[in-house]
This record gives C-alpha cells, structure tokens and sequence, in this order.
C-alpha cells in the first residue's frame, strides 16, 4: 500500500475507533473537528476498503459487528502500541508531560482530590490538570479522561482498578425527624421515609451487622431521590428522611447534633475508593505517577 494511501486508511480507521468509543457520529465528529457527513464518508470508505461491514446502523444505537469487533480490538492495539513508542521516547528523556483528564465526585474530590493538586502541579510541572466532576463510569471512555476516581463497590466493568482507601458510610437523621419516627431497631427502618441516592443500584437496601456479629437486611422506603449527596445531606438536614452517607460528608453534623447517627451498634459495609482507567496495556506514565501520588496520600484520609 502506497504511503498517501496507507496514510489515509489509518485517517479513517481512527475515525471508525472515535465513533466506536462515543457510539455517536455526531459526538465523534465534534470531537475530531470534523462534519458528521465527513465522519460517516470515512466508516463507509473504512468498510469498502475492507470488504466488510463495521457497524450496524440504527435510529437510535451503533452496533459493532462481528467482524468490526476484531477490528476494533487489533487496531486499538495498535494505537496502543504507538502510545508505548511516544512514551519511551519521553521515558527516556525523563519527562512526564501532556494533559491528564482526571475526573471524581463533587464531594470526595473537593474535600480530598483539590487540595493534593497544587503538589503534584509543582512536582510534574509539564503535565497540564483536565478536572471534571461526575459520579459515572461511562465517562472515562466517552470524555476521553485517563482515569475516574470512584466511591463504593464497583461493578464489573471491564476496565482496570486501583483501590485508593476505605471509608465508612453511616446512617443519619436530624433529632426532629426521629422524634416524629423513632428508629429503636433495625425493622423500624422499613416504616420511615427515606431520601436515596439514585447513583445506587440499591439505595435503600443495606446490611447491618452488629457489634456482636449478627447481620439485619433492611429495605426502606424511598420518599425523595437525588444523585448528589451534597443535596442529600440537605435533603436530611431539612428532616425529609434516613439517609446513608460518608462518615466524612456529616462529621461536623454528628458533632454539633444536627444530625443523629442511627442504631450506634450497628455498622454498614465499609466503602472503597478507587482510581479506574482504561484496560490497556499502555498505561501514559502521566496517569501512573498521579495514581501512585494519590495512593500515597490517600491511603487512610478517608478512613
């Protein structure tokens, strides 16, 4: 294959990869600077140069097909590949440079990711802080980040993980609204209003295991919803219900008695932190310094 040529199948073939990782041609295409005809022009002129259909092509969804699946994998192993080549060259140099697009909660990164970053700015002073907030892991391939911080069990997502640290989660309430419902034992949970967060796949489901080893299933009903758990702590600052939330979000509550931690004796599961990032076998030393910078200093604040 000529050079002109070859050249042009790999313009295309990113093109088909940018498509593939927003599952939107016209996402791919803004993020490439490109029209979203052109983006199309390119997959179609993809497959006829392979002889194969990529992608089947709905109203509403983009599916891989069997033989846009291999390609996917071999040629984003490909671009891995070159990532390593960039990388050693820059090893090799002993510079750690480029933009890292991080991202993490509203709460955890503002109470514990923001105040580390002027350190590691001053310690890699080439490598430019893209910082985003959500509470998903959806966005570490559609955003393009390099790694996600993220609270709680994570699910099977086919990408990598790094356990940051642990933290507790209680269950609060103010004074006023357990005066109107009192909670004496872990079944008066199931008959009091409580204020979930829809982050959760099960938010008002939990075990409680007591002091003495014996375990409490409770389901409690859900009266008001929200996938902020700043909001949630005003949601329960307010009396509108039981919440679950880290010990750390409500510390200063606890101690003044604007919030009342519920049934003492017992204790919810214990919660990771974690740094997720894409399962390559490249990883940028960009996201591995600042993964080893995080767990070296947050190895226990959480706790």
């Amino acid at each position: 294959m000529q050079r002109a040529a070859m050249h042009t199948q790999l313009h295309r073939a990113q093109t088909f990869l940018t498509v593939v990782d927003f599952n939107s041609y016209t996402r791919a295409a803004q993020y490439l600077g490109i029209s979203k005809a052109m983006a199309s022009l390119h997959v179609k002129a993809l497959e006829e140069a392979l002889g194969v259909a990529l992608l089947i092509r709905n109203t509403r969804t983009l599916a891989l097909t069997e033989n846009g699946e291999a390609f996917y994998d071999e040629f984003k192993e490909i671009v891995s590949d070159i990532g390593t080549a960039f990388d050693s060259v820059m090893h090799r140099r002993n510079r750690i440079s480029g933009k890292l697009r991080i991202s993490t909660t509203s709460e955890y990164g503002e109470r514990f990711i923001l105040p580390l970053l002027p350190a590691f700015a001053a310690q890699y002073p080439e490598v430019t802080l893209g910082y985003h907030v959500n509470s998903s892991l959806n966005d570490l391939v559609a955003e393009k980040l390099d790694l996600v911080v993220r609270l709680g069990n994570l699910a099977d997502s086919g990408f990598k993980s790094r356990k940051l640290a642990d933290f507790d989660i209680v269950l609060v309430a103010t004074p006023a609204f357990l005066a109107r419902h009192p909670v004496q034992c872990p079944a008066d949970l199931e008959a009091v209003p409580w204020v979930a967060n829809s982050n959760l796949q099960r938010p008002t489901q939990w075990l409680l295991r007591h002091a003495s080893g014996a375990e409490a299933a409770v389901t409690g009903p859900m009266a008001f919803e929200s996938n902020s758990s700043t909001a949630i702590r005003a949601m329960a600052l307010s009396s509108l219900g039981v919440v679950v939330l880290p010990g750390w979000l409500v510390a200063a509550e606890l101690a003044t008695g604007a919030l009342q931690r519920l049934l003492p004796a017992y204790a919810l599961p214990r919660q990771a932190v974690s740094v997720v990032f894409p399962n390559s076998r490249h990883v940028p030393r960009k996201t591995r310094v600042f993964i080893d910078f995080l767990c070296a200093r947050l190895g226990a604040t959480a706790d």
